[in-house]
């Protein structure tokens, strides 16, 4: 008697055993495949999320203004990825290119690295922003690296450029719209004052932004509808 029930006990320890190990295999195949679940799905939402970043949105308060997002490619000639380290202004330019819009300026910022190949004297531009004839507004370099805009102001502050159907330099109503939305974000955001918005003329004396610079008054007056922009929207 005492033998048969040793016996049996051993055949039941062993069956246990087994029971174990496929228990282990099974828990560990169930943590296997959750963890690929989870990075996977973790995938899929950076993916979704990186997509619905070429459409951001930049607010003053409770008012929104679309900006397209589409960096360009870093280089050397128009995207060199210096850190801009402090923001002390905005510089507004225009295109000095009548007709053409937020598109093209982009895409001649991004082709420079092509366009400079075997030339003695390269062309360095580039703009955190430009506003196309419609008002859209495309986003070209982000808002913490340098853009070559503004010769010795690069270092701290942000670039506009803006299209202009003729050789005024004038901007259209929808242009102009979008530049003084755009400036009272970016004023509001790094708490930046009315004289801190300058034109690319007040840097090196350049025909730039051609329209306001010759044309005082008015450049005076967009800066007081910027402020005047920030003050009617401001959240009670």
């Amino acid at each position: 008697m005492v033998k048969k029930y040793k016996t049996n006990k051993r055949k039941h320890t062993s069956g246990t055993k087994k029971e174990q190990t496929k228990r282990i295999k099974y828990i560990f195949v169930l943590s296997v495949l959750l963890i690929f679940s989870v990075y996977l799905f973790a995938i899929i939402f950076n993916h979704f999320i990186s997509g619905k970043k070429n459409n951001v949105q930049a607010t003053v308060n409770s008012e929104n203004i679309e900006i397209i997002r589409d960096y360009i490619e870093p280089n050397e000639y128009s995207r060199p990825q210096k850190k801009l380290k402090k923001v002390k202004g905005v510089v507004v330019h225009y295109t000095a290119n009548p007709g053409s819009d937020a598109e093209a300026n982009r895409d001649y910022f991004n082709n420079l690295k092509y366009a400079n190949a075997g030339k003695d004297r390269p062309v360095y531009a580039s703009s955190h922003y430009v506003i196309g004839l419609k008002g859209q507004i495309i986003q070209c370099i982000p808002l913490n690296e340098i853009a070559y805009a503004s010769n010795d102001r690069n270092k701290d502050t942000i670039s506009i450029e803006c299209c202009h159907e003729d050789n005024t330099g004038r901007f259209n109503e929808d242009t102009y719209n979008s530049l003084v939305h755009l400036t009272a974000c970016l004023c509001e955001e790094y708490n930046l004052k009315k004289d801190d918005i300058i034109r690319h003329y007040d840097v090196t004396g350049k025909d730039c932004p051609r329209y306001y610079v010759k044309h005082e008054k008015k450049w005076n007056s967009f800066k007081d509808d910027v402020f005047r922009y920030m003050e009617n929207n401001k959240s009670d």
